[in-house]
């Protein structure tokens, strides 16, 4: 009788789900710290990961992007990060699950997420062909580590103690290079900063160097201007840490002014090119300005004042000699982002449009535009306030949509009239009696002559308004209402210079700026 023994194939290796989907975290990590490596030394707008994000800020409608401002204010940006890191964390664990015996599903994960990282970059609106490199190589290095840490993954899950790289365990070698990985990622992500190094030494050198200039500053602030250390409110000249920030870049420009120029071009009789040094051997001028951005609600706190120092733009506008039809002036930051500003507006007498280079006396700060940027009284800074700005082109608006302009918002946007109430705070509790009510106005560059307070829909009473400093700035008022027990409202309305009321027509923010009275409530006990 014959009997047949039939050999079993050994079981193929298959790693345990929190092995799998190590392998494939620490592969996408690593893509992404190569990434920001390698964009910190050859190109920081190369970044495939903040390209992305920047993809998205592009891309998403106008109410999507209005409710990231009002639901996370200056947040946004990082929650953008955030969210979009938690997603990569998610796709990299179901892209290790899948990958339990073979490598192949976790590299097809992180090919699709390369090609999306370098179509990102290659459609970013400062692409440069060298800009490609960061996202290959980040590709590159996300495919490569996969690949090796599946393969000893593998290796330790067949015989964890077999001898693996120079005798050592294979289940030794296997944490050995993720942890290379690991802290590879985080090294190489850091050196952003590092590289970022050259422009604080560039700021401290160009602060100095504004204190030793001649500067034409303006008046202290007048006697009775600001309320603040009476009241608890906002003051008048905002502190640079504090002053609001609203902009499309994910990663501040890491730029020295040593090596900043602008040109000058378009329908001009005379292109120019300035550099730092230029704009030194220019008049210096100080101007008190007051920003509003035009996401601002009513009520709200993207609004801010500071003292900038800068150069005259008209006088340069004139240099180059604008042609006739030249009404917008395109201006373009060293991201590719853009705005476009009436020409007629910068060229207006007393306007003061600067290319600032200090504020609050000393440099820009890089979050604000370090080296120089545009700062245009009464218009949103949607289409006059460009950070870091590199290219001034005069064309027109019938030829060119600058970044916001595309993507439905007004054209000119000149500030509107409007006020907040800053005290009594919203649903706070005071004593029944006499209350003070208090804020701010604005309406640059007209200025502000009246503000008006009414509680409960009562007579309207005139608030006393602090010393005006000019049109360019907001305004401190502040009154006193009567109040019993209970719950009121208390509601203000401004007039411009020009004798203007303020509308209590209620608009969104889309697509030139909100509008209407604001009004808080709060209760007396």
């Amino acid at each position: 009788m014959e009997v047949s023994h039939t050999l079993a194939r050994p079981a193929a290796p298959v790693l345990s789900r929190p092995v799998a989907a190590a392998v494939a975290v620490l592969a996408v990590g690593a893509a992404l710290g190569v990434g920001q490596l390698v964009a910190g030394l050859l190109s920081p707008t190369s970044s495939p990961y903040l390209a992305v994000g920047d993809a998205v800020v592009r891309l998403a409608p106008p109410p999507v992007v209005e409710f990231a401002k009002s639901a996370f204010g200056t947040a946004d940006k990082p929650v953008l990060l955030a969210g979009m890191a938690v997603v990569l964390l998610l796709v990299a664990v179901a892209a290790g699950l899948a990958s339990r015996r073979s490598s192949v599903p976790a590299q097809v994960v992180i090919g699709v997420l390369g090609l999306a990282g370098l179509v990102a970059v290659a459609l970013g609106p400062a692409f440069a062909p060298a800009d490609l490199v960061a996202p290959l190589a980040a590709a590159a290095a996300g495919l490569w580590v996969v690949r090796t840490l599946h393969r000893l993954a593998l290796a330790a899950a067949v015989a964890p103690e077999a001898p693996g790289v120079r005798g050592l365990p294979r289940r030794a070698v296997l944490i050995g290079a993720s942890a290379a990985v690991g802290v590879g990622a985080l090294a190489a992500g850091g050196v952003g900063v590092a590289v970022g190094r050259g422009t604080v030494d560039s700021r401290t050198r160009l602060t100095r160097r504004l204190a030793a200039a001649t500067v034409v500053h303006e008046a202290p602030l007048p006697s009775g201007t600001d309320f603040a250390a009476e009241l608890g409110t906002t003051p008048f000249v905002t502190p640079n840490p504090e002053f609001y920030r609203i902009d499309t870049a994910l990663r501040v420009p890491q730029l020295r002014a040593e090596d900043w120029s602008l040109r000058v071009h378009g329908r001009v009789a005379r292109e120019l090119t300035l550099t730092v040094d230029d704009l030194f051997a220019r008049p210096l001028v100080e101007r008190t300005i007051t920003m509003t951005c035009v996401s601002n609600e009513v009520g709200g706190d993207l609004i801010s004042t500071a003292r900038f120092v800068g150069v005259e733009l008209a006088d340069v506008l004139r240099e180059a000699g604008p042609m006739p039809g030249a009404d917008q002036i395109l201006s373009t930051s060293t991201d590719g982002w853009t705005a476009g500003t009436p020409t007629g507006v910068v060229l207006e007498p007393g306007r003061g449009a600067l290319l600032a280079l200090g504020m609050n006396g000393e440099a820009l700060p890089a979050e604000h535009g370090f080296p120089v940027r545009m700062v245009v009284p009464g218009l949103y800074g949607y289409v006059s306030a460009t950070k870091w700005v590199t290219d001034l082109e005069l064309t027109s608006f019938a030829d060119r949509d600058s970044y916001w302009v595309q993507r439905g918002w007004g054209e000119r946007g000149p500030i509107k009239t409007e006020c907040r109430i800053d005290l009594p705070r919203g649903f706070s509790q005071v004593p029944p009696g006499r209350v003070t009510v208090a804020g701010i106005a604005w309406s640059q560059p007209r200025g502000v002559s009246r503000v008006e307070i009414s509680v409960d829909g009562g007579p309207w009473t005139e608030a006393q308004l602090a010393a005006e400093v000019g049109g360019n700035t907001w305004r401190m008022w502040r009154g006193t209402v009567e109040v019993g027990p209970g719950s009121h409202t208390v509601r203000a309305r401004a007039t411009d210079g020009l004798g203007n009321l303020q509308t209590e027509q209620r608009a969104d923010v889309l697509p030139d700026g909100a509008t209407g009275w604001p009004a808080m409530i709060f209760s007396a006990a």
